[in-house]
């Protein structure tokens, strides 16, 4: 399985509702985890590339500020919190992760 399609099952683990760079006509079902392509990280050794590594930009979005689905998301390996923001009374919480 690609490795995009097993970030998705993981998220799906998470939360009903992910979605992978919606296009702005959806109609997105609360909460949900919007998920795109952000970075490749290479890692270099004796002149040649030996690892790849594709970062993510996840972010939950979900009206209750308390909800513990970014917690689920921070726990994940390789991930980093980048920031948090309300808009549309909806919560947003961004994380870069690599997988």
């Amino acid at each position: 399985m690609a490795p995009r399609l097993e970030l998705q099952a993981l998220l799906l683990t998470m939360v009903d509702s992910v979605y992978f760079q919606p296009p702005p006509d959806i109609k997105m079902q609360y909460p949900c985890i919007v998920n795109e392509r952000d970075d490749r990280f290479t890692a270099h050794a004796g002149n040649k590339p030996y690892a790849h590594m594709v970062a993510y930009q996840v972010t939950v979005i979900d009206r209750d500020p308390d909800s513990t689905i970014p917690d689920q998301v921070a726990d994940l390996r390789f991930c980093e919190f980048q920031r948090t923001y309300k808009a549309d009374n909806l919560n947003h919480d961004v994380y870069k992760l690599f997988f």
